[in-house]
């Protein structure tokens, strides 16, 4: 399909391509339909996708500078790049820190990176599927607020293609008043691969949300939530959350670590209990 797909293309002429809008966009979700079959689909695609887009070169570029614009092409590279910093985190097994462990396995770890600071680490176990907290983790996102009391609001503020999202999060205050109100803006990247399911971002500027008066602007990243099926029990999920956030302002340490632990383990309890007590999309019918 995806041959077919150039064939077609390189038959037509460039100008006859140019005025073609609807054809580009068309043999563009082609392409990147296809290019995503061929990577779940075997063990060693590399070789093969970059085949592809040593022949592609050309076509895919016109066809990507039609669909984005160059700040939407940078987002989106922003986005991967907070996935891959994550990930990088996430991979290295040594130097984490237990912060705090309850009764039920859920752990929060920490240790400092270079470049980065601080970050933390949540592993939970969660009693759903996967597609159920994708669906309330990504395609709920902005619903949050109505679950999550440390978050009062999420907005996306512009969605780029079907992975990528620019949000605004409003945080609510913590208990005691310890940190005031503060808000982020974020490039967010879902990435779905077979089984495991990856939601990055990190903050990035937008100039139609400037700072607002009396909040603190925070700065998130590189962050994100690793999910897949628990291994012998696909009904449950392994939730890994790597959290790295900048609060700003004058804050000591030990008042941090403390409120970003204690965040991450509310959020888990929080989850939980909305997922428990709301029903699966397909009772919702």
């Amino acid at each position: 399909m995806l041959l077919a797909t150039f064939k077609l293309c390189a038959g037509s002429s460039y100008r006859h391509v140019r005025n073609m809008k609807g054809l580009r966009q068309q043999a563009m979700r082609a392409i990147g339909q296809e290019l995503n079959r061929r990577a779940l689909g075997g063990p060693t695609p590399s070789a093969w996708i970059n085949q592809v887009r040593r022949r592609s070169s050309l076509l895919g570029s016109r066809l990507e500078d039609t669909l984005y614009s160059d700040q939407e092409l940078a987002y989106i590279h922003q986005g991967e790049e907070a996935m891959q910093k994550a990930l990088g985190i996430l991979s290295s097994q040594e130097g984490w820190k237990k912060e705090d462990q309850k009764a039920n396995g859920d752990k929060v770890l920490s240790k400092v990176v270079p470049d980065v600071g601080k970050v933390f680490r949540l592993e939970v176990v969660v009693d759903q599927p996967m597609d159920r907290l994708y669906e309330e983790l990504v395609e709920r996102m902005e619903a949050m607020g109505e679950w999550n009391p440390n978050v009062k609001e999420i907005k996306v503020l512009q969605k780029i293609g079907k992975d990528t999202v620019i949000t605004h999060e409003l945080a609510a205050e913590s208990a005691g008043n310890l940190v005031g109100p503060r808000d982020f803006v974020s490039v967010r990247c879902a990435k779905r691969r077979g089984s495991t399911c990856v939601l990055a971002g990190m903050a990035t500027h937008f100039g139609e949300m400037p700072e607002q008066k009396g909040v603190i602007r925070a700065e998130h990243g590189p962050t994100c939530m690793v999910l897949h099926p628990l291994s012998g029990s696909p009904s449950k999920t392994k939730l890994t959350w790597l959290l790295s956030i900048d609060l700003k302002g004058w804050l000591p340490k030990t008042i941090i670590n403390q409120v970003l632990s204690q965040t991450q383990m509310d959020f888990a309890n929080h989850l939980r209990k909305h997922l428990e007590s709301s029903p699966p999309p397909e009772a919702r019918c």
